[in-house]
């Protein structure tokens, strides 16, 4: 049991001005980022899920291609600075908004339980490519679709390498989660180095609640996207009876 209970470590955690501004950076580029990623995976997926497309297995051979092999770190990040995306929050979400094992579950989802007879019959009433999108694959699709979304969602906001490479100096673009990793590395700094310090330095380093800051930490990173996570429930679970034996 609790020998004693204290909210020190979230005072600590709390008294960093820039908590807010990260948690904003975060939260922003998580909704934009899962925005657009189901925008350009649901039409990806849809395109390729349709055997009447021509080219359509060079192209899902291409988009493949891409998750065994990249081009590296260093030729994105030229990329990311030459489209003038460096050190902005466009960088947070543009370049990682497409996930190719995304798109296999969604276009296996379209293939599966998406019955070809109910595009071609709304072909035959007069509706185009993107109104049978919109009006009759989506509103079919709300699992698929939640599950890649929540996926989606829990990379963007648990991602803390990408702000490494792409954010410079503007505090401004920081995350929560490069924040707080910052913020961990300069405190286990200040505890192994407290002999080089000064005394007083050194005091208030060991005075500070290292292991109840780590778990305080991880409350702060994972309560947020544990409260997204009922609303999205009821479509992953509706996902994963899809298809099954009904008595």
């Amino acid at each position: 049991y609790p020998i004693d209970i204290t909210l020190n470590a979230y005072k600590t955690i709390m008294k960093n001005s820039q908590i807010w501004s990260a948690m904003w950076v975060t939260i922003f580029t998580t909704m934009m980022g899962t925005l657009i990623g189901l925008i350009l995976t649901i039409a990806a997926a849809y395109a390729l899920s349709r055997d009447y497309l021509p080219g359509k297995g060079i192209l899902s051979g291409l988009i493949l291609f891409t998750m065994y092999f990249s081009g590296g770190i260093i030729p994105t990040f030229l990329v990311v600075k030459g489209l003038g995306m460096y050190d902005s929050l466009t960088s947070l979400f543009i370049p990682q908004a497409v996930n190719v094992f995304n798109f296999i579950v969604m276009r296996t989802f379209f293939q599966s339980s998406v019955p070809m007879e109910l595009i071609e019959a709304a072909s035959i009433d007069g509706s185009g490519e993107y109104s049978t999108l919109l009006r009759i694959v989506v509103p079919i699709s709300k699992p698929g679709i939640a599950t890649v979304g929540l996926l989606t969602a829990l990379a963007y906001w648990n991602e803390w390498f990408i702000p490494k490479l792409y954010v410079g100096s503007d505090p401004k673009h920081i995350p929560l989660q490069y924040l707080l990793m910052e913020t961990q590395e300069k405190i286990d700094f200040l505890v192994k180095n407290s002999s080089m310090i000064g005394a007083e330095a050194a005091s208030i380093a060991k005075s500070l609640p290292q292991d109840s800051l780590r778990m305080a930490l991880v409350v702060l990173i994972v309560v947020p996207i544990a409260f997204a996570y009922p609303f999205f429930q009821r479509y992953i679970i509706a996902g994963l009876t899809i298809g099954s034996v009904k008595g």
